[in-house]
């Protein structure tokens, strides 16, 4: 991490108080800060060099055009010392590439299916007011830190948007090591944004979030991460089914459904991807269940015909789950679980059941 630009404490235009760090990406930093005038937490962005300072103002300008809830709110902008700040409303929670990193190996179908149909109803609206993000991708969504992951807000419109002399740049061979910006979205990048990124346009959000969905339930990009996957993203090849999928029946068809959206947003061609309205109504027709999640540990498991086990919750109930409901290899006593409880006797009953890193 760099050298944070701000302590606790400064206060900026007579307004903004710093409380703490909160987060830091290839071009800005972020810090939580009271809004003295309305006595309100907020979200801080400052950007760390001159490249990044020129695309605050367009960012603001952007975001501020989108209203919709899964969309970060705009609430101020302003420039002091020769440099830009954006202000959002904050949002308790973290990246979603954090969330994944450190919380789970891969989300299991119904977890996935809720972010997707948020990440779709975000980048519709943003399409609906003429924005186009350029840079969809895991670390500029952030979703609240409740195991349900309930709430979810698109972020940092047009901050790393990346000119197309920028990306050339980054794809010589001294100057990857440095380019944070093009490797982080990489992954996310549709084929037209790797060979022409002057001529993308709203179709390559439709691809993000297709390669977005693919991580989510597979645990790692549809064509890999850095150099390698460019190759792969310009061929456009469908990917590799994630390796959970098809193995137990009562997620089968909610797992189709979910790769039939995959497979038509990494379509090579963007005339042939859905449109956002046309992503949030194939979601629409998802069934998925969107029941409250919580934590809890499993705590003992037999294996055999009716092959069962309990959970104990983070609150000390103990929950039966069938091992059928298990979205992951082999269940066992001590694995730290995700998973939604619904009434049964004489135990409440846990589907699905889904392993997490801790």
């Amino acid at each position: 991490m760099s050298t944070q630009i701000h302590a606790s404490g400064h206060t900026l235009i007579d307004r903004y108080t710093i409380v703490q760090f909160l987060a830091e990406g290839g071009m800005q930093q972020v810090y939580v800060a009271k809004d003295l005038s309305f006595d309100r937490r907020v979200a801080l962005k400052v950007p760390k060099n001159t490249s990044a300072e020129k695309r605050f103002a367009r960012s603001a300008r952007m975001s501020a055009r989108v209203n919709h809830a899964n969309v970060a709110k705009t609430l101020d902008y302003f420039e002091e010392n020769s440099r830009s700040y954006l202000v959002e409303k904050l949002v308790e929670g973290s990246d979603l590439g954090e969330i994944l990193d450190t919380r789970f190996y891969s989300l299991d179908p119904h977890l996935a299916a809720h972010l997707l149909h948020h990440i779709a109803k975000g980048t519709a609206a943003s399409h609906h007011a003429g924005v186009f993000h350029r840079d969809l991708k895991p670390s500029n969504i952030i979703v609240s830190s409740d195991p349900s992951l309930r709430i979810l807000k698109i972020t940092d419109f047009g901050i790393a948007k990346m000119a197309e002399q920028e990306i050339e740049e980054a794809f010589k061979e001294d100057t990857i090591t440095g380019s944070q910006t093009v490797m982080g979205a990489l992954p996310y990048m549709s084929p037209e944004m790797v060979s022409s990124p002057k001529q993308a346009g709203l179709p390559s959000d439709i691809w993000a979030i297709g390669a977005i969905l693919y991580r989510l339930l597979a645990g790692n990009p549809p064509f890999g991460a850095g150099l390698s996957a460019v190759p792969r993203i310009l061929d456009a090849s469908p990917p590799t089914r994630p390796q959970f999928h098809g193995k137990k029946p009562q997620f089968e068809l909610l797992e189709n459904e979910l790769w039939d959206v995959i497979t038509a947003c990494l379509k090579k061609d963007p005339s042939e991807r859905p449109s956002a309205d046309r992503l949030v109504e194939m979601c629409a027709h998802l069934c998925y269940s969107d029941a409250p999640r919580q934590t809890g540990v499993i705590g003992s498991f037999r294996r055999g015909p009716g092959a069962w086990g309990s959970i104990t919750s983070a609150t000390g109930y103990s929950i039966f789950f069938h091992q059928d409901s298990f979205y992951g290899d082999k269940p066992a006593a001590g694995v730290a679980v995700n998973f939604a409880a619904f009434p049964g006797f004489p135990k409440a009953r846990a589907f699905p059941v889904l392993p997490c890193k801790a």
